[in-house]
């Protein structure tokens, strides 16, 4: 994605906020005015952070529609429906930090053992996901900038998914990966 349309992202992503909170309505966007590279349909993650720290993070993994209907409702969703924080108020906005992540396809990791599956996970160029019947979570390739070892990483997406920390290490989860392009507002 190139740059005019990663910023075009981040200024929709601030005004689609700025409009929630100015009307109680959802940023409409003429779809005929956007570069083809925004119409593509991709999972995204829109993050918002305040004085860095985690405000509230929502997205789809699989791409459900196209890259900027995505991020309107991803960050509205970061926002307002992220269970883990109390919903965004207005005179929180000019103090949040906008970050956007738009996914690849995420791929089956096939591993034989242990070992195999710490060889062949790469930290900050992989997200993960990890599954074991109904249970499953995913980290961002981002997140490893905060567990950047191996064994934590894992330990901490299985506590994530409610599974036991060393169900990584039974071979019994289906793992995939996906990389993410990442752009964030300048502070």
């Amino acid at each position: 994605m190139n740059k005019a349309s990663q910023q075009y992202l981040l200024r929709l992503a601030r005004q689609t906020l700025e409009y929630y909170f100015a009307s109680g309505n959802v940023l409409y966007i003429a779809e005929n005015q956007l570069d083809t590279d925004l119409i593509e349909q991709r999972g995204t993650f829109v993050t918002l952070t305040k004085h860095g720290q985690l405000r509230g993070c929502i997205g789809h993994i699989e791409p459900v529609q196209e890259i900027y209907k995505d991020v309107i409702d991803n960050a509205l969703a970061a926002a307002f429906q992220d269970s883990r924080f109390l919903p965004l108020r207005r005179e929180e906005l000019p103090d949040v930090e906008i970050e956007i992540s738009v996914l690849t396809l995420p791929e089956e990791l096939k591993y034989t053992s242990v070992a195999d599956l710490l060889v062949k996970i790469i930290p900050l160029k992989h997200g993960v996901i990890i599954q074991k019947g109904r249970q499953s979570a995913t980290y961002l390739p981002q997140v490893w900038e905060n567990l950047s070892d191996k064994e934590d990483f894992l330990t901490s997406l299985c506590l994530k998914a409610g599974l036991q920390s060393d169900e990584w290490q039974t071979g019994n989860l289906e793992i995939q990966t996906y990389q993410a392009e990442v752009f964030a507002e300048k502070p």
